[in-house]
């Protein structure tokens, strides 16, 4: 009986001797407690450069680069490797010849049953070149056994020459989950998922080892609870003395979390990029806004003008009727862009969402059609929302008319809405804090990912040529961002789309007061001095001041209004543009103030810029403006 155990146990030992042999892509070799190398194999020469003859014996610590000596790395490492169960790192190594290496090493603390420390068991993978090793471990059979049995980090085991398994190793129960008298004598194909069984996918591994020499792949494996990961997996064959295929040397390694790591970090990578184009075409769009606001200013003031001269010509009038609302029309397009561009002018106040939904329904039914239907689902208590209450209104409307285009042959659209806190939702930080989902959903044909990730660009549209702008859902999407807030597009090809408005909700201090409705006094004649760089909008502007009977002077820049003021010229209100080079119009007003503290102050804008401090107090022209517009804005400025 002895006998025949000790038989077994010579032939196990052989095949674990046999295992390390083909292992050629590491350097699996021992080192005893003091760190003297006690056995070293083909890898190891292959990647460090030394013969077994001159390198047993000595100490590990010359493989490590003088400042690593110095710095204690080699004993730090034995240390980390008793006090932790392993150690594992990256780091610069030295070859024989004094080149250096980039490796990978893993060292394991080999204990006997009583726990005595035996020495370590060392494992090293050279990430700069992966050759083939030529040569094969030559320790004894019991050497190789504990270095086997001591690496815990990687399945380790071998394969007869019909793929069932003879040995396991600590680190193939970890990762896998199976006892060793669970799975020995038991084809390795159990590990594999049923899909890929039902492929092949066992056999196809060993033949390619075979054939090739090796074999190395990525896949899902099946651990013992059901449960998969995803495998990095090494077979090398065995081949004995006499060239016949005595197995399979098989290595996998989980590597489940590095690779959800990566996938993380490339989503991550993926809503940065989203988010910096984004921004960048709001820039864009933002700028052309601004340009295109102040040629319109000057169109819209010259036609006004012209209309007041021309008389009771009516092709002229006509003419400049049609004039007039290709303009408006232009005002309409700068307005989206603005929008997208989160530099429009919000009017924000405490909006009941059921409220606002309700008060514009028979619009919705008569856009949407007979063909739709429309069905309203709020949750029994939702806080109020801080909104621009006829944007808001005016991105259902848009999100509804969407909604309508893609059900042509009719369908239903559900409006609900929820309140929830940010946190909950991972698509929605960084923010924090409490938010109402205002959800738009509709049954029509849906987006694929293609059209999905472009849908809220500027000028993209599904739609054919002339009808659409492609600016509906930018719109939407910068005038919720500008609140604060997050728009959210769900589709998928066939089954319809949900559009999520995720608002603030309006918090005490933050409910906005109505203002008093005041009649506008008469306006007297005054001297206007009016500042703007760009010299269509200063002359349009002059003009329309002057046919309302006021005295104007201009001027260029900020400077130069300056010096205006600093002569005896009696000023009664200024109106200065906002966006100019060198000094703006807050910073002009700011200065103006110090000096002349009770002269109006008008802010001329294309858009909603940043303001600080008293500039935020001063009186807003939008541009494009009218003459009435003036004419409201300097009554309102002088009560």
């Amino acid at each position: 009986m002895n006998e025949d155990r000790g038989k077994a146990s010579t032939i196990e030992d052989g095949r674990f001797r046999l295992l390390i042999d083909a292992v050629i892509d590491y350097a699996i070799y021992m080192i005893d407690p003091d760190g003297i190398i006690t056995s070293w194999n083909a890898g190891a020469r292959r990647f460090k450069g030394y013969e077994e003859a001159e390198i047993l014996g000595q100490h590990f610590s010359r493989f490590y680069t003088e400042e690593d000596r110095i710095k204690g790395m080699p004993q730090r490492a034995l240390d980390t490797a008793i006090r932790e169960g392993r150690f594992e790192g990256e780091g610069w190594r030295v070859r024989k010849d004094g080149t250096h290496f980039w490796c990978h090493v893993v060292i394991d603390p080999i204990l006997d049953p009583t726990g005595k420390l035996l020495g370590f068991a060392k494992i090293t993978r050279d990430l700069t070149d992966r050759k083939m090793a030529e040569e094969v471990l030559k320790q004894s059979e019991q050497q190789f056994r504990l270095l086997v049995q001591s690496v815990t980090d990687y399945a380790i085991y071998m394969l007869d020459a019909d793929g069932r398994l003879t040995n396991w190793n600590p680190g193939a129960q970890r990762i896998k989950g199976y006892l060793p008298e669970e799975v020995i004598g038991q084809h390795f194909s159990m590990f594999y998922t049923p899909e890929d069984r039902a492929a092949g996918e066992p056999k196809r591994t060993l033949d390619i080892a075979v054939r090739e020499g090796r074999f190395e792949n990525k896949g899902w494996r099946v651990r013992k609870d059901g449960t998969r990961f995803l495998a990095h997996v090494v077979v090398d064959p065995i081949w004995g003395d006499t060239g016949t295929l005595l197995g399979f040397a098989k290595i996998t390694r989980d590597i489940t979390e590095a690779t959800r790591a990566q996938q993380a970090l490339e989503q991550t990578r993926e809503a940065l990029f989203q988010a910096q184009k984004m921004q960048a075409i709001g820039q864009l769009s933002g700028g052309i806004a601004h340009d295109f606001n102040n040629l319109l200013t000057v169109i819209l003031g010259n036609l006004e003008i012209v209309r007041k001269r021309i008389g009771d010509d009516s092709k002229i009038t006509r003419l400049l009727d049609n004039a007039t609302q290709g303009a408006l029309r232009g005002v309409a397009l700068t307005q989206r862009m603005l929008a997208f561009a989160r530099r429009q002018e919000l009017k924000t106040e405490s909006v009941e969402i059921p409220t606002l939904v309700e008060g514009i329904t028979g619009l919705l039914r008569s856009s949407l059609g007979p063909s739709v239907v429309l069905e309203t689902r709020f949750a029994e208590t939702i806080e109020p929302v801080w909104a621009d209450k006829n944007q808001l209104e005016l991105a259902v409307l848009n999100l509804a008319t969407n909604a309508r285009d893609a059900m042509p042959h009719g369908g239903k659209l559900l409006i609900s809405a929820r309140s929830e806190d940010a946190g909950d939702h991972s698509s929605l930080r960084p923010m924090t804090g409490r938010y109402v989902c205002l959800s738009i959903n509709d049954t029509g044909e849906g987006m694929d990912d293609a059209t999905l990730a472009v849908a809220m660009d500027p000028f993209f549209t599904t739609k054919g040529v002339g009808k659409g702008t492609g600016l509906g859902l930018s719109m939407v999407h910068g005038f919720i961002e500008q609140l604060g807030g997050r728009f959210i597009l769900k589709s998928q090809k066939g089954k319809g789309t949900t559009a999520e408005l995720w608002i603030p909700v309006a918090t005490q201090g933050s409910i906005a007061k109505p203002a008093q409705e005041e009649a506008a006094p008469p306006v007297p004649r005054l001297c206007v001095l009016v500042v703007d760089d760009d010299s269509l909008v200063l002359t349009s502007t002059c003009l329309l001041l002057e046919d309302l009977g006021h005295q104007v002077i201009s001027a260029v820049s900020g400077a130069q209004a300056l010096t205006v003021l600093d002569s005896e010229q009696v000023i009664d209100l200024v109106i200065t543009d906002m966006a100019m080079p060198q000094m703006n119009g807050a910073q002009l007003a700011q200065a103006i103030r110090s000096i002349r503290p009770d002269l109006p102050i008008i802010l001329a804008t294309g858009y909603a810029e940043r303001l600080e401090g008293f500039a935020t107090r001063l009186p807003r022209l939008s541009k494009p403006f009218t003459q009435l517009n003036l004419v409201e804005i300097i009554a309102s400025t002088l009560r």
